[in-house]
Formats: structure tokens, sequence, C-alpha cells
């Protein structure tokens, strides 16, 4: 018997293998194609816009995972069903019911691998990607940290602790010089609105002005603040959601939710992570049916275009559900995992007709 789990595990890797290669390659031109009207801007340059493709295949190769189990599954699966190879194992006397065990042990070792790469292999490397393009986008006078970014145009720097999907830049310090370099304002805002070009309305402002020997402090709802950055350089110094790893996405929305910040986006980012290795394991189960439940005669090339067809409308049903879910405040967990949901239930009925 594990000679025959070796056989069609190796046959299942070896198709989700072929699957990848074709979809990560389509993905990553597309990516290619993406960066191409920032080459040019600033220092960033063709070889930059070809490594950020290399260091962000592995978050490709991650959010495309459960449609390539799908297809790698009936690749491999399907020309043994139409050369007969499944029949002569169960003329052997191996049942049908084993022959799916062997499956769905490597389904559970993908499911393995692809948690392991979400936590530990894929953020790290688009973290690097995405901060690397950033420091070749981003102006003269701008460096990046661990907490945020700081800019400055001579006698004026900020600090912006953090910029949130849907929220723009939050945690602002803002420091004004004169032309002595003697500190004459500072401002602490909770958060800005970023207005017409570089117009910053600040909310929950604490304000400090300086002049010799005094300080007047003053405290704000709101501060109409005309900033040297526009929202475009904001927004570019923002890294994704989804480049950070789940543990790191779950402490993240806590500390936002802390603080009384919308931390939807972030969420929505945890549990597509999360979903990703069970929507795997899910896409392995439904590629049974269509090898053992389906007629010899039909052929791997009509599997694999119906297999395409449901792939596909996962992959953006699952994107499109979990936006309209922020659009109308539904609880992320629930438009994530329905879909995953939905494919496990209409895979366990299938197998159960057969």
């Amino acid at each position: 018997m594990k000679i025959l789990d070796r056989y069609i595990g190796m046959s299942v890797v070896s198709g989700c293998l072929l699957v990848m290669s074709i979809l990560v390659a389509l993905f990553c031109f597309l990516e290619l194609v993406g960066q191409l009207d920032d080459i040019g801007t600033g220092r960033y340059q063709m070889r930059d816009a070809f490594a950020f493709v290399g260091l962000t295949l592995p978050m490709h190769m991650l959010e495309l995972m459960p449609v390539i189990a799908l297809l790698g599954s009936i690749v491999a699966l399907g020309p043994l069903a139409s050369h007969s190879e499944l029949l002569a194992m169960q003329v052997c006397g191996i049942s049908v019911q084993r022959i799916r065990y062997s499956v769905l042990g490597t389904g559970i070792l993908l499911m393995l691998v692809v948690a392991v790469l979400a936590e530990f292999i894929a953020p790290p490397m688009a973290q690097y990607a995405w901060k690397q393009r950033l420091l070749a986008l981003s102006r003269p006078g701008t460096m990046l940290t661990e907490h945020g970014f700081w800019a400055s145009d001579g006698l004026c720097f900020i600090h912006v602790h953090d910029v949130l999907q849907g929220e723009g830049p939050i945690d602002i310090d803002i420091y004004e010089f004169d032309a002595q370099g003697h500190m004459k304002i500072f401002m602490h805002a909770r958060k800005a609105e970023i207005r017409g070009n570089k117009q910053w309305l600040l909310k929950d402002v604490d304000q400090k002005i300086i002049k010799e020997a005094d300080i007047t402090t003053q405290q704000f709802d709101d501060l109409t603040w005309n900033s040297f950055l526009t929202s475009k350089q904001v927004n570019v110094l923002a890294l994704p959601p989804d480049t950070l790893s789940p543990s790191d996405l779950y402490q993240y929305v806590r500390t936002l939710r802390e603080k009384g910040v919308n931390a939807e986006h972030y969420a929505l980012a945890l549990w597509q992570k999360l979903s990703i290795p069970f929507s795997t394991g899910a896409m392995i189960l439904l590629s049974l049916p269509f090898v053992f439940g389906a007629p010899r005669s039909v052929s791997t090339e009509n599997r694999i275009i119906l297999g395409s067809i449901i792939g596909i409308t996962f992959y953006f049903g699952d994107q499109i559900l979990g936006y309209l879910g922020l659009i109308f405040s539904l609880s992320p967990a629930l438009t994530t995992m329905t879909p995953v949901t939905i494919i496990m239930c209409a895979a366990l009925w299938q197998l159960r007709r057969l």
C-alpha cells in the first residue's frame, strides 16, 4: 500500500507542479506588466521590477494554491482513469475508498505546506520586495522604518506610524522648525484624511507652539494642515495587508481595534490567509468526483476545462464576496469561509452519491 500511496501522491504533486508553473508564470507576467507604469519613477528601474516579481512569487503561489490543487489533482488522476490504471488497481483488490485516502493524504501534506508558506516564507519575501519598491519610488528625504516612515521637505519633518487601506495615515507626528533650526511647532494627530492635492485634515490633534521658553498647548478635534505629501505619495508608502503573516495580522488587528481604528481590511486579509489551507483541502476533495464519478470515456481535457471553470469561479467569487463583505459590514470570517464550506459540502455530496 505504501507503493500505491507513493505513486498516487507523486502523480498529484507532479500535476500540481505542472499547473503551478503555468498559472504562476501567467500571473507573474501580468504583475510585470503592471509594474511597467512605475519604471522611471524615482529610482525604480526594470531590474527592480524583475526583482519585485521574483520576490512576490511565493505570495502568488499561495493565493493560487486552491485552484492549483483542484486542477493538479485532475491533471494527475484524469489520465489514470482514462488509461484504466485506476480500474486495474480495483481489479487487484484495492477499493475506491482506499485510492481516495491516498489522494486525501497527499492533500493533507499540501495543506501543511501551504500553512508553512503562508506563515514563514511568503510574507518576509513579499515585505522585502515591497519595501525595496517603496524606497525606489519614494520622494527624496523619505526613510522607511519598522514603525512607519519619515519624510522631510527641509524645515518640516513628518513621522507617519502607519498607513491603513481605507483609512489613510494614522498616528502622525509633525515637527516644524524655523530657519535657525529651532522647533516652533509640534503636532500629534490620531489620523488624517488627505483632501485635494496636499491638504490634510488632521483628527484628534494635540498641538504645541514653542516660542523661546514658552510652550502653548492646544487641542483640536479637526485641524487643516498643508502638507508636502500628496495622497499618491502616502499610498505608495503603505504595505498591502497580504504581505503580513497570519500571526502578524492577528496581532495587528488587535492593536488597531484597541486604538479604535477600523481594522476590517486587515481582518479580511487575516481570514483569507487562514482559509487558504482549508480551501486547498476542499479542492482536493472536489477533484475526486471528477475522476471517480465521470465515465472513462470522458477525456482529461474535458475534466480540466470543467475544473478550470470551477477554480476560476471560486477564485474570483472569493475575492468579490470578501470585498462585498467590507462594503456591507459583514464578518470577514463569514465571507471567507462560506465559499470553502460550499465547496466542501458539494464535494462530500458528490462523493456520497458515488
